[in-house]
């Protein structure tokens, strides 16, 4: 018998032990004033167990068998709310919180949902919701929150090798990220400078409670952001006892660890994580590969009752490098190496006023050190270099008062302190209308203050009616912008399944300090803004299964454009040429648009079976410095994605994901001019005019649980684009050949790891 059978063998016997039972324990909150409720029936569904909320809001269910579960909160006067995909692991506590939202009186009768789906998604247009089981299991995804939100209909396929978020039209640098309250400017190693995305994603999924992703006419709260808005919850550790896991996979290996702090008041979680695939091309002297590692940590703790501090830090370091020999004999254009360091670290004060209101106020420390060094492979030149340090000081203050079930208000401000210092280098080089480049240097210091308050005000006209106004102003002192931005939203249920939405608003972003910098007289560059028209429609078509239709509209303004390439659209430079240029001259007046009807079918596991289908058509284009519309890069035109799984029982559990979309745009080589002079000229007669093949490929993936007396073990296989479907990345143009050339996405990928809970 082979090893391999042996080991599984070994491993599906002892599995057959008897396991010890897990616990569920959490607490139960007003979703609007954030008050601890007394009395909530908390069932475990489909068994006999359960148990009712203390004085503290608190629930403990124990005894319960390892396996996956659903759990429903009842209470009088709430909304009931159904939580799925909770696993129970052997002799350890599972944690899973509640927030019931309130529900209105109608005459004699209370109006009460049941559903699987949060008050988030119910009641707002353009959200969607997922927990950390969600997440975790995703086929393509390899826990990757932004991989995950790729599967949406908001968001458009384009590149295999990065995470890169283009949603509803809109480039990478216009997405904003959260967690507890605490702004990061980047989820990712080796990021994208000056943007959100990258190639791997930074966050450990087990730290996850709920991932809330809005792709537009998001509220007031949030400023600086053209497209999307990701709100994470990262969950407390354990209140009882320590607990630590193990995990590994084809790219790395780490751990986390949680506990109590000071008697059960507050809570420890930690996790380190590293690559191993720079450890194994060295050991065998084969080339290159990246290497990262992340650490992170959050600390909780109770001062009373009313008054919860959080700790969070984020760190993760990212580099690569290879030399000029492997550059050589591996035929790559260009050798050198980089190296990214960046962190946040910050404080969150949740204060709980009285049983109405209650305020969250962060203070958090960010920092990005980047340093990049690259040579042509041929002549040896250097092409580009850049070390650039990146500070910023935030704090963030929101505050919620329910008057009545009826009137809501929230309000608060953020504020930024940015201190950031640039050296750039760009070599000379032969650009892509023609124009020899002089070699240029760019050293720059910046300094910026930004401040932004906000208000939303929430009014129910019955239970069925909703309509919510806000205003925000945001200043920069740099380029001293103030921007105004209304916002408006609606929501009317015609009847307990179908509700239909809208939303509008004005969004402002100020161009990366990159840009900014480079020039003095870009201070007078407006910010760019967006104006979003958003109407939707949700069919609850049963408790776990929703139906979405959503249109919209999108409108920028004040877009840079560069009069030395005229064709070009700048805010897609960050993710499309990898890295935002040096430019002599910028303008302001450039346009776009982006408008599309998006579908939605998600179901979630209420029993054995789960699964998501969104397909959409869209256009996204832009006017050019000569006034004529062109597509811009992430356009589309229709996306496809079908994502599946099923459990047959508590040990096994088998997914897929299948993604088609339309080819993207490109602007095709100038042939004979290019051959001419041996370097890539566009043709400019045919800006973003041709389209690379349509992509599509198909992820798979299983997981088998293996449960034991106290620890449980989790080994899971998948393989991206499962039937090896050759997608383009980049057709680029082969100086050493002297003619275009293709590089391709990745081909067929397996995975395997395993997650040793204990």
């Amino acid at each position: 018998m082979q090893p391999s059978k042996v080991i599984l063998t070994i491993l599906i016997l002892l599995s057959s032990l008897l396991a010890s039972n897990g616990t569920i324990a959490g607490r139960v909150i007003d979703e609007g004033t954030q008050k601890p409720l007394i009395g909530v029936n908390v069932i475990l569904e489909k068994t006999t167990l359960g148990a009712a909320s203390d004085i503290n809001g608190d629930f403990r269910i124990e005894n319960v068998e390892p396996g996956n579960y659903n759990l429903s909160f009842h209470f009088m006067g709430y909304k009931k709310i159904m939580k799925s995909d909770i696993q129970v692991k052997p002799d350890r506590t599972t944690i899973q919180n509640a927030e019931l939202p309130e529900a209105v009186l109608q005459g004699e009768t209370v109006i009460v949902t049941t559903g699987y789906f949060t008050e988030a998604d119910e009641k707002t247009i353009s959200n969607f919701s997922f927990n950390a089981e969600e997440v975790r299991r995703s086929p393509g995804s390899a826990g990757d929150v932004s991989r995950i939100l790729m599967a949406l209909p908001s968001t458009a396929q384009v590149y295999d090798n990065a995470n890169d978020l283009m949603v509803r039209g809109g480039s990478p640098i216009e997405n904003g990220f959260f967690i507890d309250n605490i702004e990061i400017p980047n989820i990712n190693h080796f990021p994208t400078k000056g943007s959100t995305g990258g190639p791997i994603g930074m966050l450990n999924v087990d730290f996850i409670e709920d991932v809330n992703f809005n792709a537009g006419g998001f509220d007031a709260t949030y400023g600086d952001k053209l497209s999307s808005i990701t709100n994470i919850d990262y969950r407390d550790g354990n209140r009882e006892n320590m607990e630590f896991q193990l995990d590994m996979g084809m790219s790395g290996f780490g751990g986390v660890g949680e506990g109590p702090l000071f008697n059960g008041k507050g809570t420890w979680l930690l996790s380190a994580r590293k690559s191993y695939l720079d450890m194994l091309v060295e050991a065998i002297g084969t080339g290159a590969a990246p290497a990262y590692y992340d650490i992170q940590g959050k600390f909780t703790f109770d001062i009373n009752p009313k008054n919860k501090l959080t700790f969070l830090n984020i760190y993760g370091n990212s580099a690569i490098g290879y030399d000029h020999d492997v550059a050589e004999d591996s035929d790559m254009p260009s050798y050198g190496d980089m190296e990214v360091n960046q962190n946040t670290a910050g404080v969150n004060w949740k204060f709980l006023w009285n049983h109405k209101g209650y305020s969250n106020t962060s203070l958090a420390y960010s920092y990005s050190d980047n340093d990049d060094r690259w040579y042509d492979t041929d002549d040896e030149r250097p092409l580009q270099g850049s070390h650039s340090k990146d500070n910023a000081v935030r704090i963030r203050n929101i505050n919620s008062y329910k008057f009545n079930p009826k009137n809501r208000i929230e309000f608060g401000f953020n504020a930024t302190y940015t201190n950031a210092d640039f050296k750039n280098f760009f070599g000379t080089y032969t650009d892509r209308l023609g124009n020899e480049k002089a070699a240029q240097t760019i050293a720059m210091d910046h300094q910026s203050i930004s401040f932004g308050p906000f208000v939303n005000y929430q009014y129910s006209f019955s239970p069925n009616f909703i309509i919510a106004a806000g205003l925000r102003s945001d200043y920069y002192d740099y380029n001293e912008n103030l921007n105004i931005s209304p916002r408006l939203s609606l929501s009317y249920k015609i009847n307990p399944v179908i509700t239909l939405k809208a939303a509008w608003g004005n969004y402002y972003q100020n161009l990366p300090i990159f840009l900014l910098s480079q020039n003095e007289a870009f201070k007078n560059l407006k910010s760019v803004k967006a104006t979003h028209y958003v109407a939707g429609m949700d069919w609850m078509i049963t408790s776990d299964t929703k139906f979405s239709l959503e249109i919209y509209n999108k409108d920028y303004d004040n877009c840079p454009l560069d009069p030395s390439d005229p064709y070009a659209f700048i805010i897609d430079d960050g993710r499309h040429m990898n890295y935002f240029r040096s430019y002599p001259e910028l303008v302001d007046n450039g346009e776009a648009n982006s408008r599309g009807i998006e579908l939605l079918l998600q179901k979630k596991m209420a029993k054995d079976f789960y699964g998501m289908v969104s397909a959409t058509i869209f256009q996204s284009r832009y006017k050019d410095y000569t006034g004529k519309w062109r597509n811009r890069v992430y356009d589309n035109q229709f996306l496809f994605t079908v994502v599946g799984g099923y459990k047959p029982n508590n040990k096994w559990e088998f997914s897929s994901k299948w993604t088609y979309a339309g080819g993207v745009p490109y602007t095709p080589f100038d042939k004979e001019l290019s051959t001419e002079m041996g370097v890539g000229i566009i043709d400019q007669n045919h800006i973003n005019d041709a389209r690379m093949d349509d992509y599509h490929s198909l992820n798979l993936r299983a997981d088998r649980r293996f449960y034991f007396n106290q620890s449980a073990l989790v080994l899971y296989f998948s393989v991206w684009n499962a039937y090896n479907r050759q997608n383009v990345a980049i057709y680029y143009w082969n100086e050493d050949e002297n003619k275009q050339d293709t590089y391709n996405q990745w081909s067929m990928l397996p995975m395997g790891g395993f997650e040793w809970e204990f």
